[in-house]
């Protein structure tokens, strides 16, 4: 029990920090360009076309963003109470979201699946800071671009 309780206490941080990050940008504000575009020549082909990816607006793409994050935060939960079907469908959303998200974000949020669903096969993904650090870019760009 004790094992579980390191990475439900994280993914509960990550899940608080994740959702005071996301309210609706103000009317007519741009996101953000401060961060540098990440994507790698592995990642996937960009299915995002305008500045919010493949969402129609800032405030569906930083809703739908933080909450796939904090939804893969509490990836250990579902698979610790034996969601299977639960637990498979949170994968394929947050995959799809990883496509979706704008470019700068690509990389960073795909890293973040990887580590996410390598998280259920290996705890050590949350004791030894792997999820933190890919949770971070994530968190910082909802920071940036979500207020």
């Amino acid at each position: 029990m004790k094992n579980l309780a390191r990475p439900l206490t994280a993914a509960a941080l990550f899940a608080a920090l994740a959702l005071t990050a996301c309210s609706a940008p103000e009317a007519g504000s741009a996101p953000s360009s401060s961060a540098p575009a990440t994507a790698t020549a592995t990642a996937t082909p960009s299915k995002s076309s305008g500045p919010y990816g493949d969402f129609p607006s800032a405030a569906e793409a930083c809703t739908t963003i933080s909450q796939q994050a904090t939804g893969a935060s509490l990836f250990p939960l579902s698979a610790a109470q034996g969601k299977t079907a639960e637990l498979e469908q949170l994968k394929a959303e947050l995959s799809e979201t990883a496509e979706r998200v704008p470019d700068e974000l690509k990389a960073d949020f795909a890293n973040l699946n990887d580590v996410a669903v390598a998280g259920l096969s290996d705890q050590t993904v949350y004791s030894s800071g792997k999820f933190d650090a890919a949770m971070t870019p994530v968190t910082a760009w909802l920071a940036a671009n979500c207020k």
